[in-house]
This record gives C-alpha cells, sequence and structure tokens, in this order.
C-alpha cells in the first residue's frame, strides 16, 4: 500500500518506520520541505517528499502534527484525493503543555470533529491513545494474551476498516469505537487513553468515560507532570493515567 505520512515526530515517525518495515511504500514529509526528512527517510527505507507530495497519489494518510499546523494546512490540499483514501488524524489536544487554547476545544467541541472541520474531509482517528514507546516496543502477534489495543474512530466503514488493517499489520489490535464523534471517549485522560491496555480493557474504557471527569483528570495528570523533579519516563505515563482514571 502507498501510505503518505506527515509529520515524523514520536508517532508520525514510529508509524512511518513500522509500515516502511512491513514493506509498504512509505512518503514522509513535515512542513520544512524535502529536505528535512531526507536523512529519516533513508534511514527507514521511505521516500522523502514535500506535503503535497505525501498525498499524490496514496492509498492512506497518516497526519501526524499539532492541532495549530492541521488548522494551518491550505484550503485545497485535500481536494485530489478520493473520498476512498483514509485520512488518519494521531493528533491529541494538550493545552497549555504543547497547545496554544482553542476556543471551540475548550467549549466541549470533540477533537477530532473539529479536525475534520479544520481540513474539510472526513478523518480516522486513530494512533491517539498509545504511547510512542510503546507504538515502536510492544507490538506483539496476533492473539497475543500480550497484545495491545489501538481505538479507532470514524463515521465512514471502507475507511476505518484500512485503518484498522493498519494497526494490525504494525501488532496491534483495532479496536471500533464507533463514529467520529464517539472519539473523546479516547482523548487524553479518558480511562482507554494511553494505559498500555488490551482489546477488552479498552473497550471498558471507552465505555466508562465521562467527558467532566476526564477533563478533571487531565488536569490533574498535568498538574503532577509538573512537579516532577527528574526527566519523565514513558513508563511513568500509563501508570499516571491508570491512576487518575483507569478503567474501574
Amino acid at each position: 500500500m502507498k501510505i503518505g505520512v506527515i509529520g515524523i515526530g514520536s508517532i508520525g515517525s514510529t508509524v512511518a518506520r513500522k509500515l516502511a518495515a512491513t514493506g509498504h511504500e512509505v512518503s514522509v514529509a513535515n512542513s520544512r520541505g524535502a529536505d528535512a526528512v531526507r536523512d529519516f527517510a533513508r534511514e527507514i527505507g521511505a521516500t522523502p517528499t514535500d506535503t503535497r507530495g505525501a498525498v499524490e497519489g496514496a492509498e492512506a494518510i497518516v497526519l501526524s502534527i499539532p492541532l495549530p499546523a492541521l488548522a494551518e494546512l491550505p484550503e485545497d490540499f485535500f481536494d485530489g484525493v478520493p473520498a476512498s483514501v483514509p485520512i488518519i488524524d494521531t493528533s491529541n489536544y494538550y493545552p497549555g503543555i504543547r497547545d496554544p487554547k482553542i476556543d471551540d476545544l475548550e467549549a466541549g467541541k470533540v477533537e477530532s470533529v473539529w479536525v475534520s472541520e479544520q481540513i474539510g474531509r472526513p478523518i480516522i482517528k486513530a494512533f491517539n491513545n498509545i504511547l510512542a514507546e510503546s507504538l515502536a516496543n510492544k507490538a506483539a502477534p496476533k492473539g497475543s494474551r500480550e497484545r495491545l489495543a489501538i481505538a479507532v474512530a470514524g463515521d465512514d466503514g471502507d475507511t476505518k476498516r484500512v485503518a484498522m488493517e493498519i494497526v494490525d499489520i504494525m501488532g496491534f489490535d483495532p479496536v471500533d469505537t464507533g463514529s467520529l464523534a464517539n472519539s473523546w471517549r479516547h482523548q487524553p485522560a479518558a480511562p482507554g487513553y494511553c494505559c498500555d491496555y488490551s482489546a477488552e480493557m479498552v473497550l471498558k474504557g471507552v465505555a466508562q468515560a465521562n467527558e467532566a471527569e476526564r477533563i478533571r483528570a487531565r488536569g490533574l495528570i498535568f498538574e503532577r507532570l509538573m512537579t516532577f523533579d527528574r526527566e519523565v519516563m514513558p513508563s511513568d505515563l500509563p501508570a499516571l493515567n491508570r491512576e487518575y482514571n483507569g478503567v474501574a
């Protein structure tokens, strides 16, 4: 499959690396042009390109860039992309930590719905409820008891199935969490968010999610992270998420 990955931060680079390793034809891009991603592309066996090149002819597109950058994509950016091509958004909203406050999201709009509105296209939400470290190092064979799950939300069954196949190929159980509007149930600090859970536990977390409790837990986790007198380690985050709002 020809897959374009825009953004090579922690999640985007890991997705690109794993997909290239499984034999997919991967193109990588960021906002600074092909030269800025050339070394990384050579390292993983992908094609360096600019953002326009990453979507041209792609059979799946992975957007892994911060929310403000998503909002700045040109209005015609996806005009040539067929509706059958899944646009997979991996983003999360971290106000005060990484992102400026966004009024619509502060007022309660679902992050993924907001993203879809910004780019003018339906999206599939995936890879947002797993840490990059877990994505890189904790893949497991299908049927394994150790296999972690990745939530996948979206409104189109066909494009969602493609996204779920990609998740499965990468060594994780895809969990269909329903519509895009339902994806708030695996946004930051929800019970199924970044806890290194199995498919069964992610489904329980999605069912137990409460928006007011999620927002409360998110604030507490952010505050706790600010008190660390050492570098935050990847292993700290699942423990914190479970402590403040894990599956009951």
